[in-house]
């Protein structure tokens, strides 16, 4: 059976006010300053990366513009044949999986009692950890500290000093305490579950957008560390990829096991001027590849706490 439209129906009208040539102005222009500031913050990166194609004499010369020049792969040839870079890239992807996954567990640890209404000297326990935020020891007491504990010159000086985030806790605790609905805890508590149990199969499964987000800060924060590599390791081979891209960086040079094959100090110089290009977008690559996965969760888990109600 059809359904017979009446004649006298009324029509929904379209309430939406044509835009004025003014507001399409507007529009433009803000384009086309989001444009400018696009560009001006990608274009470095991508001189990085055309340089480290191009041959290292173009470099020097500035004739590096929009295109390589004289494109080659010879610095990443040097950067993969390289052992210091390479191992210093295996510490450096051992140090972010093995101290992200202690940050997100002590991280987890700290902010789900903390979220709790009814944890006994909660105030206190926050007040001492927000003393922390603006007051430390100081390097030396710090090094001390690590030296008494003989963690010095070991795998665990690059993850226990940094196993907590203060800054990072509160925010999570902020998404525990407002994001996740007392209801959910409270049917868990009626079942009899534990708070653990709570923690595991109801607070958790409902984290994702903070959890990927603090696995976002915290491994970008091991990738890019290099003063605790500085400060208390002076064995090379546990040395991360940060320190090594400083050395290279700041003195100009490379180790001689890469240079062996090059026979005159000038054409090293050329060849380290391309190499660094390139260790900077070996180093930047794992980040790159990480942030597309995380990055739906990323804008909820920031703007945790922005809206109420």
């Amino acid at each position: 059976m059809q359904k017979t439209i009446r004649k006298d129906a009324p029509r929904v009208q379209n309430t939406r006010k044509p835009r004025s040539t003014g507001d399409r102005v507007f529009d433009w222009c803000v384009y086309i300053l989001l444009a400018l500031v696009l560009v001006i913050i990608l274009y470095p990166l991508y001189f990085v990366l055309i340089a480290s194609f191009s041959d290292p004499l173009e470099v020097i010369a500035g004739n590096v513009s929009f295109l390589p020049v004289r494109a080659n792969l010879e610095s990443y040839r040097l950067v993969f044949k390289n052992s210091q870079v390479m191992t210093g890239y295996r510490n450096t992807i051992l140090y972010t999986l093995a101290g992200t996954s202690l940050n997100i567990l002590m991280s987890i640890c700290a902010a789900y009692p903390l979220s709790r209404p009814k944890l006994k000297g909660k105030g206190f326990g926050l007040a001492m950890m927000v003393f922390t935020m603006f007051f430390s020891g100081g390097m030396i007491p710090t090094y001390i500290i690590i030296s008494d504990l003989g963690i010095l010159d070991t795998f665990w000086v690059m993850i226990l000093p940094t196993a907590l985030s203060v800054y990072n806790v509160m925010i999570m605790r902020t998404f525990f305490s407002t994001s996740i609905p007392r209801e959910l805890e409270e049917a868990a508590v009626v079942d009899g579950a534990s708070h653990l149990r709570i923690l595991g199969s109801v607070i958790l499964p409902l984290s994702k957008p903070i959890l990927a987000v603090m696995v976002l800060y915290y491994a970008v924060s091991h990738w890019n560390s290099y003063f605790n590599a500085l400060l208390y390791l002076s064995d090379q081979n546990r040395y991360p990829l940060q320190l090594i891209l400083r050395a290279i960086l700041i003195q100009n040079q490379a180790s001689e096991e890469s240079f062996s094959e090059i026979g005159n100090t000038y054409n090293r110089m050329l060849l380290s001027e391309t190499m660094k290009y390139a260790l900077i977008i070996v180093s930047c690559v794992p980040v790159l590849i990480l942030y597309p996965f995380l990055q739906k969760y990323f804008v909820q888990g920031v703007m945790i706490g922005s809206v109420k109600g």
